[in-house]
């Protein structure tokens, strides 16, 4: 499989997250989303979205990161992400689908590009717009946490929730997101953080992560 993403976008990160989970091996392809090679036409004849990830597999290319991350658990059924317990599978999908429809959106970079081209918005005022809307979706997250009593992770193991928890965190504190008030999720997070396959997805660690290029 070829994983073809961008360091920093939450959707690659969560797609490694869950490739690294699993187990499986894959090259990555990097996008460069700064310079808009997403919407090439080589890439969009792929892609037809135009967005990152897209995974490269022998049954087609494939888009849309939550959507890949159900279809690796039935194609690859060894170590899933997905419960088997009915009602776990439910909270899982419950929380992380909260992150994946409530936040991506509004806080994606061509919204962020927007308020500032079309609307005129300081980096100040965009900040704070970041900060609104992660307080409006990751503070009802919390207290769910909570309310289920969640130690390290949701469950016994990272799984599901874990991979698209973590990179929304990642981005929340390059905005500077307050998380004082949010112990259950930063215990997860620090755990993740812990752990070997985290570790490998994390931007810090991708190839195209300019900081690890040669000087």
């Amino acid at each position: 499989m070829k994983l073809h993403g961008y360091f920093r976008s939450s959707t690659s990160y969560r797609l490694r997250c869950a490739l690294e989970l699993k187990g499986l091996a894959y090259d990555n392809v990097p996008v460069n989303l700064l310079k808009a090679e997403q919407k090439s036409e080589s890439f969009t004849t792929r892609n037809a979205f135009g967005s990152v990830p897209m995974l490269e597999t022998d049954s087609g290319d494939k888009a849309q990161s939550m959507a890949i991350i159900e279809w690796l658990d039935e194609a690859y059924p060894d170590k899933p992400l997905l419960p088997s317990d009915i009602q776990q599978r439910y909270i899982a999908r419950e929380l992380a689908y909260a992150i994946a429809t409530e936040l991506h959106a509004p806080l994606n970079l061509p919204v962020l590009k927007w308020l500032k081209e079309e609307y005129g918005k300081s980096q100040d005022e965009v900040d704070q717009w970041y900060r609104h809307w992660l307080a409006r979706t990751l503070d009802p997250i919390e207290k769910r946490l909570e309310q289920l009593g969640t130690g390290d992770f949701l469950f016994d193991a990272p799984g599901f929730f874990e991979t698209v928890l973590m990179p929304q965190m990642y981005n929340a504190r390059r905005f500077a997101f307050d998380f004082s008030a949010h112990p259950r999720m930063t215990r997860i997070e620090a755990a993740c953080l812990d752990h070997p396959a985290f570790r490998r997805a994390h931007p810090d660690a991708q190839p195209d992560n300019p900081e690890n290029k040669d000087s």
